[in-house]
């Protein structure tokens, strides 16, 4: 088990560390425009956030995979506890904690919803679901991956009264307008859910022989690359928006091809994802431990690593705004946001310094939490 776990913590790791390249983007660049607009975007822009299209859906997957594996340790009752605290937690943690990294106004005035607000609601429905037998919660998971674009054509502001925002945090990513107040639901939660549900399938792989895992990773991530790139080249469905040819070249049409939905991840966004994932993940699974050290060590302590490393890049951006821009620089989006406004040579620069300064500081919280017999730690 502690091998086969090594693997989970470099792929989580993995992700990790992009996404400290997409925040550190935000945070230096900035968090206006869009880096995957083919009209205005340049490749080595499109292929940096690109890249990290890959943290989000690896995140919730494996958190599924570890609570099938904690089930098997610690028995299924357990584990619905311990979905529900965490689940419960993480959500507490997206509206407080992480929401003020993101938007430091104590005033509550904006706020957005992202990945661990999706991890939270997603592990109280994994608490739900993992009442029915383990095939049951992969079917479902798999019933929903498949089939949630068939709800896209559902218009939010078609709906009335409470329909609107309840739509919203299933299935729409929408500004909810509460007096003065605005919440973005940027991740809405049923597509996660059926993520996460087949991450708990997964789990089972992770019982098997060496020889036997690595075979089905390779069928598993094989089946889903090609899976994509026929659904994608079809242009007939799990995606909003079709590929097109681009009038700026062949490398911009291939581009548009890989230019999937994350709001709310589309099939193809979560095919084109996850079978690169699980390729990965086989190779991690017949790695030699040490190389990948670093890796699993983040992943070792992702909670951690995730709130340390928001303020780290917030608050070592927010003094070089604030001189640039003065008070506009605490405007939420689209306004300045806290970010200096560099060019994106900024961004991999605090990539770079944001990694070497969080590797000694997980490094050290990774040891406090293993010597310590404190249940709390393991929320953290």
């Amino acid at each position: 088990m502690a091998e086969r776990a090594r693997s989970i913590d470099a792929l989580r790791g993995t992700a990790m560390v992009l996404m400290v390249l997409d925040h550190a983007r935000d945070f230096f660049v900035g968090m206006r425009g869009s880096a995957t607009n083919l009209a205005t975007t340049n490749v080595v822009l499109f292929f940096t956030r690109w890249a990290t299209h890959f943290c989000a859906p690896v995140f919730v997957l494996l958190a599924g995979t570890a609570a099938y594996l904690h089930s098997q340790k610690r028995g299924a009752k357990a584990t619905r506890r311990f979905l529900w605290t965490r689940g419960l937690w993480l959500i507490l943690l997206e509206l407080t904690v992480v929401r003020f990294a993101w938007v430091p106004d104590p005033f509550y005035h904006f706020s957005v919803l992202q990945v661990i607000w999706a991890l939270g609601w997603s592990m109280l429905a994994l608490a739900a679901l993992s009442h029915l037998p383990r095939r049951w919660v992969v079917a479902v998971g798999a019933l929903i991956v498949l089939g949630h674009n068939l709800l896209d054509p559902i218009d939010h502001r078609q709906l009335a009264g409470i329909a609107e925002p309840i739509w919203d945090f299933l299935h729409e990513p929408a500004d909810l307008h509460l007096g003065a107040r605005t919440v973005y639901i940027a991740y809405p939660i049923v597509p996660w859910i059926g993520v996460m549900a087949l991450g708990f399938g997964l789990g089972k792989v992770f019982e098997m022989p060496a020889a036997e895992r690595q075979r089905w990773l390779l069928r598993l991530g094989l089946g889903a690359v090609l899976a994509f790139l026929a659904l994608r080249g079809s242009n007939l469905y799990g995606n909003p928006e079709p590929w097109t040819v681009q009038p700026r070249g062949s490398v911009f049409t291939f581009l548009s091809f890989l230019n999937c939905e994350k709001y709310p991840p589309s099939l193809a966004y979560l095919l084109m994802t996850l079978g690169p994932a699980l390729l990965l993940l086989r190779a991690f699974d017949r790695t030699q431990a040490r190389a990948l050290a670093p890796l699993e060590l983040f992943g070792r302590v992702p909670l951690f690593f995730y709130v340390a490393h928001l303020y780290l890049l917030r608050f070592s951006a927010l003094p070089i705004a604030v001189l640039r821009f003065g008070k506009s620089a605490f405007e939420p989006p689209p306004g300045h946001a806290g970010s200096p406004g560099y060019g994106l040579w900024a961004a991999y620069a605090a990539w770079a310094c944001a990694l070497l300064l969080l590797y000694p500081l997980c490094r050290w919280f990774a040891r406090k939490k293993a010597a310590s017999r404190s249940a709390w730690l393991s929320y953290l």
